[in-house]
């Protein structure tokens, strides 16, 4: 697996774990150079994980491969060291919260794409308008016919009742 290569704000995360872990692993604790070690290795670990470059981990931004990139058991950082974790999941957090920066040659282009999306908006909503004016069209037409069938249904049973008229149409001579 090859490392992305690190951008600007991952290198600004990598650095406050770093700065983060070298306060701390200077601050006076009761055990100081265990806890220093441990701080200063789970900081690395930060770091490496962080700008992608892991040496002993599979390179995933969880406390897991924390602990392993930093070769201490996942309850160092689970119990002791929990600011550290809490630390860890901030940056990953910021880190994927970071919004692309739109550079000034695609403005332009997101303008142009933004004013498209908005004229095939509008045509859409025209033919959906057009669409529906046509159906209600069609359903009028229909009952219309459907009235016209009606009526002719009853003046042929009209006619069919009058007996003694003579039918004229029968009695035309060809052309």
């Amino acid at each position: 697996m090859t490392a992305p290569a690190p951008d600007a704000d991952t290198n600004r995360a990598a650095d406050l774990a770093r700065i983060v872990g070298e306060a701390l692993a200077h601050a006076p604790t009761d055990s100081q150079t265990e806890d220093a070690a441990e701080v200063l290795a789970i900081t690395d670990a930060m770091v490496r994980l962080l700008i992608g470059a892991p040496l002993h981990s599979d390179g995933k931004l969880t406390i897991v491969s924390l602990a392993v990139e930093a070769g201490l058991r996942r309850n160092k950082l689970t119990h002791k060291h929990t600011g550290l974790k809490d630390l860890f999941y901030a940056l990953v957090k910021a880190r994927d919260q970071i919004p692309e920066l739109v550079s000034e040659a695609a403005r332009p282009r997101s303008r142009k794409q933004q004013e498209d999306l908005a004229r095939v908006r509008a045509e859409r909503d025209d033919l959906r308008s057009q669409a529906r004016l046509r159906v209600r069209i069609v359903q009028v037409l229909e009952i219309e016919n459907h009235r016209l069938r009606e009526t002719n249904e009853a003046l042929e049973q009209q006619l069919a009742a009058r007996v003694g008229v003579p039918d004229l149409a029968s009695r035309r001579l060809p052309p």
